[in-house]
């Protein structure tokens, strides 16, 4: 019988944030596949657990994958780690995962740290409807090309952000999306966490003067939402006119189209008689 892949979300920065679950986890799985068993070490270390640890991060995740599947078809239970947060989200863990899927290996997630989630509940931003972007590319012309494609999102957005690559980031944010607010969060959990909660304009011109320091997760809002443009009573009648044409009732092809455009039923029940001598 196969084993099972366990995705153990690990702290973000306070190892405080660790759950009691996520630790008896590791101590029962049978091995842990780390992104940098050496970050890995240092959280093992802390929880006292002796586990036998195995690499599995962006550049071997192909062999890697493989000799792990391997294990877990063999009937041994795996615990998957990142450096910090939850495995699988935007991370070579995705890949291993559907490997399970495709093999009919059990995976089950062990909850607790996202950046990206602690980010979008302090930032004061909508969080009811939200589109994880991850990190943009380094290359320019990729990094506009997706911002771009983002220009007309309404729902909220969630970026992860290295420092070096962080002023462009924002450059580029405020001149292809417009200045609108974005909340700053700045090595959440740590002993420096700070959120700011701004304008991409005003950001741009703050880390001009500042140097960017630790990882940053950016929250940025949505485009407003584009107003339909009125419909007028004419286009109401031809509206009405083609579902008729296709067999509706004049009632209720009157009703139809007035709930759509909220047009007076009465004024565009007269406009279609009229329009029909």
């Amino acid at each position: 019988m196969a084993g099972t892949l366990y995705l153990v979300a690990t702290p973000i920065g306070n190892l405080g944030d660790f759950s009691p679950r996520g630790v008896e986890t590791l101590e029962q799985a049978d091995f842990i596949a780390a992104e940098d068993t050496r970050v890995s070490m240092k959280l093992l270390n802390h929880f006292g657990i002796k586990k036998p640890l195995v690499s599995y991060h962006e550049h071997n995740r192909a062999s890697a994958g493989q000799a792990i599947l391997a294990r877990l078809l063999a009937g041994e239970t795996c615990a998957l780690v990142t450096d910090a947060g939850t495995p699988a989200i935007s991370d070579p863990g995705e890949d291993l995962v559907r490997l399970c899927r495709e093999n009919g290996v059990t995976v089950e997630a062990i909850p607790g740290c996202c950046a990206a989630i602690c980010a979008l509940a302090v930032s004061g931003l909508p969080t009811g409807r939200f589109t994880f972007e991850g990190f943009l590319s380094a290359n320019k012309k990729e990094r506009r090309g997706a911002l771009l494609k983002l220009q007309n999102e309404e729902r909220t957005m969630v970026f992860h952000e290295a420092p070096h690559k962080l002023r462009a980031t924002l450059s580029d944010m405020a001149e292809i999306l417009g200045d609108r607010p974005v909340a700053l969060c700045r090595e959440l959990t740590k002993l420096h966490e700070e959120t700011l909660r701004t304008t991409l304009s005003r950001a741009v011109a703050l880390y001009a003067e500042k140097e960017p320091r630790g990882e940053y997760v950016l929250v940025v809002a949505g485009a407003q939402p584009t107003e339909e443009p009125a419909v007028t009573l004419e286009e109401g009648v031809s509206r009405v006119q083609q579902l008729r044409a296709g067999g509706m009732k004049m009632k209720e092809a009157i009703r139809t189209v007035a709930a759509q455009t909220e047009l007076n039923k009465n004024e565009l029940y007269d406009a279609v008689l009229k329009a029909e001598k």
